[in-house]
């Protein structure tokens, strides 16, 4: 399952390949990343029909995750990818704005491995 992580933080990409190191040997899931919104929307117009799932961080330069969001869901015809947001804020303002905007899920930051783990588990493996 290919998932694409989109976050401005630099060291994303080392955590996700520590924290699924496992998943990512055994081809359970396969990850790309992109630095911003801008970044990510040209990876998901190359690879449309690869990504079953979108993980995107909200507050980032340019394009945020807000508006990456909102030209996800309303790009795809049918299935859009899954979209869970991401957030240092856990604060209600980005969160109503997500589920308007038609987020499927929503996380904070520091990131718990074991709950996304979980989620994901839950949301492709039923």
């Amino acid at each position: 399952m290919k998932i694409l992580v989109v976050d401005d933080e630099q060291d994303i990409k080392t955590l996700f390949e520590q924290r699924f190191r496992k998943e990512i040997r055994s081809g359970e899931y396969n990850f790309a990343f992109a630095n911003s919104g801008e970044e990510a929307l040209n990876y998901v117009n190359r690879h449309e029909h690869e990504i079953v799932l979108i993980l995107s961080d909200i507050n980032m330069p340019g394009m945020s995750g807000l508006e990456l969001l909102k030209k996800i869901k309303h790009i795809y015809e049918v299935p859009p990818p899954i979209v869970m947001m991401i957030t240092a804020y856990g604060d209600e303002e980005n969160y109503n704005k997500s589920v308007e905007l038609g987020a499927d899920d929503f996380l904070t930051k520091p990131l718990d491995f074991s709950l996304l783990k979980d989620k994901l588990k839950t949301k492709f493996h039923d």
